[in-house]
């Protein structure tokens, strides 16, 4: 190598590596959306983004899968529709959120992570199913960590709404933080994708 290079041959080779790896190349598929059909629609559409909620829906089986469409703007200030993270819902008499029935019940915990009484049977983006242990009476609201395993904590608070057949406790939540929603919805998404893999190919 000559000596005022700036880069070492190793130094030249990884960089290379980086540019040719397919794994580092690849978009995120998931996120982007290309609107083919004219300037018209997409003019439309971008419109309509900025100003109102605009949605995707798809059918699969007995299940709607609601995305949120956004506008963000790009590095060269250009406006480009982005899918946000779905909302899942059930076909049936009701339409109702998607709901995760967990293969194991999670304590939901304080903030200084130390688990309590109250343990998640199932989670969809808008409610939780709770069994009550140590014969403690069921709280009419709570504001608690939910830590499923190999995911980060994620916090929620709940209203209750009713006592199951089963025994166990339906609360309604109502997230205050839009972080927090975002990531209950990632979680939900990526347990779906879980447990629907043909959906998700």
């Amino acid at each position: 190598m000559h000596r005022d290079a700036l880069l070492t041959q190793d130094e030249l080779d990884f960089i290379q590596t980086m540019q040719h790896n397919p794994q580092l190349n690849v978009r995120d598929a998931t996120s982007s959306l290309l609107v083919n059909g004219g300037s018209q629609i997409r003019d439309l559409l971008t419109r309509l983004a900025a100003n109102e909620q605009v949605t995707l829906q798809a059918h699969f089986e007995n299940q709607q899968i609601t995305f949120p469409l956004h506008l963000v703007e790009d590095e060269f200030h250009a406006l480009h529709l982005r899918l946000g993270v779905p909302s899942i819902y059930e076909d049936g008499p009701m339409v109702r959120p998607w709901r995760l029935a967990l293969e194991e019940p999670v304590a939901l915990e304080n903030a200084k992570g130390q688990p309590g009484t109250l343990w998640v049977h199932e989670v969809s983006f808008k409610g939780i199913l709770l069994e009550v242990r140590n014969r403690t009476k069921p709280p009419k609201s709570f504001a608690l960590w939910f830590s499923p395993s190999g995911y980060e904590r994620i916090a929620l608070r709940g209203a209750y709404e009713r006592e199951t057949e089963q025994g166990y406790y339906a609360y309604r939540l109502s997230q205050s933080d839009k972080d927090e929603t975002e990531r209950l919805r990632q979680y939900i998404l990526q347990q779906h994708r879980l447990t629907h893999p043909a959906l998700h190919i």
